[in-house]
């Protein structure tokens, strides 16, 4: 019985397709010799694909958590440093106050009511200071300025005083003036929002802060040159800015304190993913990475079975009927 051959346009396109899945193949090989990882994961781990993913999954939200904590850290970082420099901008005053006032040293007791006053100013620009596109002491306004002038503060205050009938009426009218809602401090010079929902913020309307600057405006109105009477003829007053300026660097430094506890619960977290990441990394590595030496010499059989190919593909393409028939 006669065997009739296929014909060699079928034999061709069968060698036609061969071919190219070899391409195909030495092309992914290829890149797999590079990268050192399987291309295709879905039909290298099959069934496993969902381990995988999953592994991927949590190395990105490490990732996207260690972005968060970064940002957290830069604005702690920044609202330290301007409250250290407010620490130290402000620290002496008080003590320096309280000794010109005990030795009656009307000079002393000028010099430091303008070196108050300049450190009032400081004390704003530091609380107005950005982080981004953000104001750091804003609370939660934070596309608003905390805080307008030092000197309509202190124009505040000297009203206040010179319709003070005595040193009680002043230190109730400072009270309301500081403390409630509806005093000049929240609807006048606080131009930001009061409260902060971001734990780790620290506002402009913080007691700490308040006391400080209400007790640097106070010592600032104190120069006798230019001073409002109630304050010369009753310099307790000008003591009570000065003790409030001691209790208000006092709680600057635990208000400190307290975001210095923050920021090392965030480097231990930091240091938490550290290691959560190195281990899913290396789960997932296990899971995708393909051994380089071993794809090189799969590439190199790859090519030398497509340059078969290539010379099979030539010669059945140089067949004619009298070869055949040879």
């Amino acid at each position: 019985m006669r065997v009739t051959p296929p014909p060699p346009n079928l034999i061709s396109a069968q060698f036609g397709r061969t071919v190219a899945t070899l391409r195909e193949n030495i092309t992914q090989t290829a890149e797999e010799s590079t990268t050192g990882r399987y291309s295709d994961l879905t039909a290298h781990l099959s069934g496993r694909i969902g381990t995988a993913m999953l592994s991927q999954k949590a190395v990105d939200d490490i990732a996207f958590r260690r972005e968060q904590l970064s940002l957290r850290e830069g604005r702690l970082d920044v609202t330290q440093q301007s409250l250290g420099l407010i620490h130290d901008r402000v620290l002496g005053l008080d003590t320096r106050m309280r000794e010109a006032l005990a030795n009656g040293n009307e000079l002393s007791q000028g010099l430091t009511a303008r070196d108050a006053k300049a450190a009032l100013g400081n004390v704003f620009n530091m609380l107005n200071v950005r982080f981004g596109e953000r104001f750091l002491f804003a609370g939660d306004a934070t596309a608003t300025q905390p805080l307008g002038s030092p000197d309509e503060l202190l124009a505040d205050l000297r009203n206040l005083a010179d319709t003070a009938i005595d040193a009680a009426d002043f230190a109730a009218s400072l009270d309301t003036y500081f403390n409630t809602p509806g005093g000049g401090w929240q609807t006048s010079m606080l131009q930001s929002s009061p409260n902060a929902s971001d734990p780790d913020a620290v506002t402009a309307n913080d007691p700490a802060l308040v006391g400080l600057i209400s007790g640097l405006a106070m010592m600032a109105l104190s120069d006798p040159d230019t001073s409002p009477a109630l304050l010369k003829t009753d310099p307790d007053i000008v003591q009570a800015g000065a003790e409030r300026v001691t209790s208000g660097l006092t709680a600057l430094t635990n208000v400190r304190a307290d975001r210095g506890v923050i920021q090392e619960q965030i480097e231990v977290e930091k240091q938490s993913l550290n290691v959560e990441e190195t281990i899913f990394t290396i789960a997932l590595n296990n899971l995708s990475v393909r051994d380089q030496y071993e794809a090189a010499t799969t590439l190199k059989q790859l090519e030398s079975t497509l340059e078969a190919s290539y010379l099979l593909t030539s010669r059945l393409s140089s067949l004619s009927l009298l070869n055949y028939l040879r």
